[in-house]
């Protein structure tokens, strides 16, 4: 069976399995189906996908989230000088509304076929339900997600950064955050220890 042909099977089965109780969109791209789905419904969705017998998704390869504020918009303008050129990075103003994504790759062995499923998160209020659950895999996942993005993941058992250091404040991989990011460390003799103090570098990156 052909690639297309397991895809064609697989959203059959899908709108099957989900279309009646549950909202969904499929819409295929770069040979996958990408699945749009509710927040509310990421749950009892993502554990049929693991559990039917016409789906059998038992690998959750990754999740990531997207900050999708700056969407199709260039972030940058380039400013030219002299003999120098300059990149300066202008801050988005973020739309409140479906502001994040959640991105969930999964991978069913019997089926030979990946999906990936995608739910929308507003700014105010970016929380979803934790999937650990349902796939072991996930615990990490949502953790670098919620490090980098600060989406929430409600009934995580162990929601703590993973990748930031200790301390870290803010969400270094939103586009509000400054790409010089806001502290910085350096070692002082006087104290003969590693201090934070506010970033000194300006905020422009050559290019």
């Amino acid at each position: 069976m052909t690639l297309e042909e397991r895809l064609e099977e697989l959203a059959d089965a899908l709108h099957e399995i989900l279309a009646e109780n549950f909202e969904v969109k499929l819409v295929p791209s770069y040979n996958e189906l990408t699945l749009e789905i509710a927040r509310a419904d990421v749950l009892p969705v993502l554990q049929h996908l693991r559990d039917h017998a016409d789906c059998q998704f038992d690998q959750c390869i990754d999740i990531c989230a997207v900050d999708l504020s700056a969407y199709g918009q260039s972030e940058w303008r380039t400013q030219n000088d002299g003999f120098s050129r300059a990149a300066y990075r202008d801050m988005f103003k973020p739309a409140p509304e479906s502001r994040f994504a959640v991105v969930y790759h999964l991978l069913s062995l019997h089926k030979n076929v990946r999906l990936r499923v995608k739910t929308l998160l507003d700014s105010d209020f970016p929380v979803v339900d934790s999937v650990v659950s349902i796939w072991d895999a996930a615990n990490w996942f949502e953790r670098e997600a919620f490090d980098l993005f600060g989406v929430l993941f409600q009934g995580h058992p162990d929601l703590r950064r993973i990748l930031t250091d200790y301390g870290f404040i803010g969400h270094p991989f939103r586009k509000d955050f400054p790409l010089e990011g806001t502290v910085e460390m350096r070692y002082d003799p006087e104290q003969k220890r590693v201090i934070y103090q506010p970033v000194s570098i300006e905020p422009r990156t050559l290019v």
